[in-house]
């Protein structure tokens, strides 16, 4: 009989609560993923109440006031703080989200946060993503020409054509939409996953491209691009509201017309 249980040593445990400063009365609870593999010890589940009126409205800026005055052994990802860098991806609510954008307020009941799910954690809220990278380099994310360069000018498109370029190349490979893929879960080996799959697109669709049909062969493939089942996961969940599952789509369109014409 098959086992669903996790393994004794990834079980989640209880671990420490952190109660708000006295006097403080505007307060939320935090519940934050913790894990360090090289102490040896289990995942657990720290709790955290945190003064509101002292920090500012996103989660991320509960998670900076947690680690600067609670528990500085806290660990997490950040950069740009505005929504453009990608780095502070992770698991808040039950959604793979932003914690630079993700209100507070936004959330019911005690903060949940955890890494994004599925990928190896380095430690506490940041996930190993070098399997993600190298799926992402893996689609020469770089223009590709054999002609010459005009001598004069650069290599110009038409606004038509720019425009369809601009939502693929809005992505911040934040890793939400690959996360929330239950194809990636089972096949990250070999399922490039919605971020690499939509990059490619982007490359697919550059007018000023021109190994086209080298990409779609590197694409060819039951694994690379077929694992995706349009569960439209990715989709609901990228935080800059684009939509990998629809380029996912008409790659596959592409490739069944060159094939079949």
């Amino acid at each position: 009989m098959a086992d669903f249980r996790l393994p004794p040593n990834s079980r989640i445990r209880k671990g420490k609560h952190f109660a708000a400063r006295a006097g403080a009365e505007n307060t939320r609870r935090f519940a934050v993923y913790r894990y360090d593999p090289d102490s040896g010890e289990n995942p657990r589940m720290d709790t955290y109440d945190v003064d509101l009126d002292g920090c500012g409205p996103m989660v991320l800026d509960a998670l900076i006031t947690i680690k600067n005055e609670i528990d500085p052994t806290l660990t997490f990802r950040r950069s740009c703080r505005e929504g453009i860098c990608g780095s502070c991806a992770m698991n808040i609510g039950g959604e793979n989200l932003l914690a630079c954008t993700w209100a507070i307020e936004d959330v019911k009941g005690d903060v949940k946060i955890y890494p994004l799910p599925h990928m190896p954690v380095v430690k506490d809220l940041v996930p190993d993503l070098s399997n993600f990278y190298a799926q992402y380099a893996s689609i020469k994310p770089w223009l590709q020409v054999t002609s010459p360069p005009p001598s004069d000018h650069e290599r110009l498109q038409s606004k038509e054509d720019q425009e369809k370029i601009d939502e693929p190349a809005a992505c911040i490979l934040c890793a939400c939409c690959s996360t929330a893929c239950p194809s990636y879960w089972w096949n990250s080996d070999r399922f490039l996953g919605p971020a690499a799959l939509l990059a490619a697109y982007r490359w697919l669709v550059d007018s000023r491209d021109e190994a086209t049909d080298e990409r779609l062969d590197d694409l060819d493939d039951s694994f690379k691009l077929y694992r995706c089942h349009t569960i439209m996961n990715c989709t609901q969940t990228c935080p800059k509201g684009l939509n990998p599952a629809q380029a996912i789509a008409a790659t596959k369109k592409m490739l069944a017309a060159r094939n079949n014409g």
